[in-house]
């Protein structure tokens, strides 16, 4: 997969977590790119549920909370997920899907959080683009494989050395 083209879209990147099938970026992540507390950018999701629907914006279930803080026990995540007095949530985290983040910006309406949704959007895009790229490739190789020639066997090894 091609990397990001900067600084700022690389972190945004690392931050897309997929969970029920949706590429989500959890509330953590969005409070700190955007400069505002967790706790604030949750009770801004709370008080206008109407603008996030559970394809928008959903809780995490215990279950997939405890299976994220495992994957990510060794990572920037960590603190995230630690519940004792000293820091972290109580609360399983919220996750946001890109619909979730572009509400997110008729919420929250400072200059950095309308910048910042910006950059996530156009890496959301990119994933989209990057995923169509490798699933035409994917395609074209299958055809290839379908047919059994050297010749094609040839395009095959060299179309595999231009991905890697």
């Amino acid at each position: 997969m091609s990397k990001p083209v900067n600084q700022a879209e690389e972190l945004i990147f690392r931050k897309i977590h997929v969970i029920r099938n949706h590429k989500v970026i959890l509330d953590a992540d969005l409070a700190d790119l955007y400069g505002v507390d967790t706790k604030a950018l949750k009770q801004a999701v709370r008080r206008n549920p109407d603008r996030f629907p559970e394809d928008f914006m959903f809780e995490l279930t215990k279950e997939e909370w405890k299976a994220l803080s495992l994957k990510y026990s060794d990572s920037d995540l960590r603190s995230h997920f630690v519940t004792s007095s000293w820091g972290g949530s109580r609360y399983p985290p919220m996750a946001f899907t890109e619909q979730g983040v572009a509400m997110l910006s008729s919420v929250l309406k400072s200059k950095q959080a309308i910048d910042i949704n910006i950059q996530i959007m156009r890496v959301f895009v990119r994933m989209r683009q990057m995923i169509s790229s490798y699933s035409e490739l994917l395609k074209k190789i299958e055809k290839l494989e379908a047919c059994d020639t050297e010749q094609n066997k040839h395009i095959k090894r060299s179309m595999i050395c231009c991905v890697n």
